[in-house]
């Protein structure tokens, strides 16, 4: 199981983990924290030191509520950081985070490896016809609704088994369109309940039916810091012990805040497996 990141092939039957930098003011754990060109390249040098394979790169915050901003302002956040981090890293693999298809059009022009769109084509209609021009890595994403409503009493009827219809009927359509390397992220936190997250959590290797390599993402999120009545400051701990679930159930790709801890989750996992 292999992606091809700006030529570099990557093996997903180990894996891989993805340190998430946001730039943006507002993210629910680390919003306004790097500001300035120092704080960035600290952060992820760090990182890349603690055995990151990825480094996801977030202008617009997509938090429940989140504040919404123009595509102008996302590509001035950030392009200026894509620049300066392949300036400085110049082996590293950038994933965008974006459901725009020009961020994604101009970020994958300087130089990033890969898109990871939350809202797995729904908002931009260009954006699966713009991957597919890119040819590269599609991180297709479930989410219900906006980031601004959809918290707002989200329903399902078999929330794993209306998940895993999506992605078939996205999938379908990527395939057409000739994008080879697409990987779901079932979407943690983006309209769904706290019982339908942990649903999904215990489901998960359903997903792997799909054929695709799974990204989950669920770190520091309020489905574990509110399950233990903490803050989100407090849930490395919660978010090792899900990632950890998450691994044993076919997880590829764990998207984290905290690289070390991650990596030494899929190192023990590695030793059962």
């Amino acid at each position: 199981m292999t992606i091809n990141c700006k030529g570099t092939l990557i093996d997903l039957t180990t894996p891989k983990v993805m340190g998430v930098l946001n730039i943006t003011p507002d993210s629910f754990f680390d919003g306004g924290k790097y500001k300035n060109e120092a704080d960035i390249l600290h952060q992820v040098e760090k990182m890349l030191f603690d055995g990151a394979t990825f480094i996801d790169v977030g202008a617009y915050s997509s938090r429940p509520g989140a504040t919404h901003i123009s595509e102008e302002e996302e590509l001035k956040r950030i392009l200026p950081v894509i620049n300066l981090l392949l300036k400085n890293f110049s082996e590293i693999i950038i994933s965008v985070d974006t459901f725009r298809s020009k961020v994604a059009l101009e970020t994958i022009g300087s130089g990033a490896g890969l898109i990871n769109d939350i809202s797995g084509g729904k908002i931009d209609k260009n954006m699966f016809a713009t991957v597919a021009n890119l040819q590269v890595p599609y991180i297709l994403m479930h989410m219900l609704g906006t980031p601004q409503n959809m918290q707002k009493k989200p329903i399902y009827k078999d929330v794993t088994k209306e998940i895993i219809s999506f992605f078939a009927a996205q999938i379908h359509q990527l395939h057409q369109l000739q994008v080879n390397d697409i990987i779901i992220d079932v979407g943690f936190g983006f309209g769904k309940s706290k019982a339908h997250n942990f649903e999904i959590l215990k489901n998960l290797s359903l997903f792997k039916s799909l054929n695709a390599p799974i990204l989950t993402g669920l770190s520091r999120k309020s489905m574990l810091y509110k399950t233990l009545d903490i803050s989100a400051q407090e849930a490395l701990n919660a978010t090792t012990s899900a990632n950890t679930v998450a691994l044993l159930h076919g997880t590829n790709i764990l998207r984290v805040h905290d690289v070390k801890e991650a990596v030494e989750a899929v190192k023990i996992v590695a030793q059962i497996k």
